[in-house]
Protein backbone atom coordinates (compact mmCIF):
# COMPACT_ATOMS: atom_id res chain seq x y z
CA UNK A 1 0.00 0.00 0.00
CA UNK A 2 1.35 3.44 -0.91
CA UNK A 3 2.18 5.91 1.85
CA UNK A 4 1.22 9.59 1.61
CA UNK A 5 2.90 12.40 3.46
CA UNK A 6 2.32 16.13 3.75
CA UNK A 7 4.93 18.32 5.44
CA UNK A 8 4.13 21.91 6.47
CA UNK A 9 7.16 24.19 6.83
CA UNK A 10 6.05 27.45 8.43
CA UNK A 11 8.11 30.48 7.39
CA UNK A 12 10.14 28.55 4.78
CA UNK A 13 10.88 30.52 1.62
CA UNK A 14 11.25 29.21 -1.93
CA UNK A 15 14.98 29.95 -1.79
CA UNK A 16 15.32 27.90 1.40
CA UNK A 17 13.29 25.06 -0.17
CA UNK A 18 15.67 24.99 -3.15
CA UNK A 19 18.66 25.19 -0.83
CA UNK A 20 17.52 21.97 0.89
CA UNK A 21 17.13 20.37 -2.55
CA UNK A 22 20.65 21.47 -3.45
CA UNK A 23 21.93 19.67 -0.35
CA UNK A 24 19.99 16.60 -1.54
CA UNK A 25 21.55 16.76 -5.02
CA UNK A 26 18.24 17.69 -6.65
CA UNK A 27 18.14 20.59 -9.11
CA UNK A 28 15.24 22.43 -10.69
CA UNK A 29 13.78 20.65 -13.68
CA UNK A 30 15.79 17.49 -13.06
CA UNK A 31 14.50 14.05 -12.15
CA UNK A 32 17.92 13.05 -10.84
CA UNK A 33 18.70 12.86 -7.16
CA UNK A 34 15.26 11.82 -5.99
CA UNK A 35 15.30 8.82 -3.64
CA UNK A 36 14.22 5.27 -4.44
CA UNK A 37 10.60 4.60 -3.53
CA UNK A 38 9.39 8.17 -4.09
CA UNK A 39 6.47 8.14 -6.52
CA UNK A 40 5.30 11.78 -6.43
CA UNK A 41 6.78 14.96 -4.95
CA UNK A 42 5.16 18.40 -5.04
CA UNK A 43 6.31 21.49 -3.18
CA UNK A 44 4.30 24.69 -3.13
CA UNK A 45 3.90 27.98 -1.34
CA UNK A 46 1.20 28.64 1.20
CA UNK A 47 0.31 31.80 3.05
CA UNK A 48 2.75 30.87 5.78
CA UNK A 49 5.56 28.95 4.08
CA UNK A 50 6.04 25.81 1.99
CA UNK A 51 3.93 22.65 1.89
CA UNK A 52 5.43 19.44 0.51
CA UNK A 53 3.22 16.54 -0.49
CA UNK A 54 4.66 13.16 -1.40
CA UNK A 55 3.55 9.64 -2.24
CA UNK A 56 5.95 6.81 -1.49
CA UNK A 57 5.86 3.12 -2.29
CA UNK A 58 6.04 2.46 1.47
CA UNK A 59 6.55 4.17 4.81
CA UNK A 60 9.83 2.25 5.14
CA UNK A 61 11.21 3.93 1.98
CA UNK A 62 10.38 7.36 3.39
CA UNK A 63 11.93 6.56 6.75
CA UNK A 64 15.11 5.34 5.06
CA UNK A 65 15.31 8.63 3.11
CA UNK A 66 14.78 10.65 6.30
CA UNK A 67 17.51 8.75 8.11
CA UNK A 68 20.03 8.73 5.27
CA UNK A 69 19.56 12.07 3.51
CA UNK A 70 16.72 14.46 4.36
CA UNK A 71 17.50 15.00 8.03
CA UNK A 72 21.10 15.92 7.20
CA UNK A 73 20.01 18.19 4.32
CA UNK A 74 17.57 20.09 6.56
CA UNK A 75 20.30 20.51 9.16
CA UNK A 76 22.89 21.63 6.59
CA UNK A 77 20.45 24.19 5.17
CA UNK A 78 19.56 25.33 8.71
CA UNK A 79 15.88 24.55 8.14
CA UNK A 80 13.72 23.64 11.12
CA UNK A 81 11.78 20.39 11.01
CA UNK A 82 8.24 20.68 9.64
CA UNK A 83 5.69 22.31 11.93
CA UNK A 84 3.13 19.70 10.92
CA UNK A 85 3.34 16.21 9.42
CA UNK A 86 0.24 14.52 8.02
CA UNK A 87 0.60 10.82 7.23
CA UNK A 88 -1.85 8.52 5.46
CA UNK A 89 -2.00 5.05 4.03
CA UNK A 90 -3.14 5.79 0.50
CA UNK A 91 -6.42 4.07 -0.36
CA UNK A 92 -6.72 5.49 -3.88
CA UNK A 93 -3.91 6.61 -6.16
CA UNK A 94 -4.47 7.46 -9.80
CA UNK A 95 -1.80 8.91 -12.04
CA UNK A 96 -2.98 11.13 -14.87
CA UNK A 97 -0.90 12.28 -17.82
Amino acid sequence: MAYSLTLVFDGLTQDEYWNVNTHLGISRGSKEGYPPGLIVHAGGTSGSGIIVTEIWDSKASHEAFMASRLGAALQAAKVAPPAQVIEADTVNFQQFD
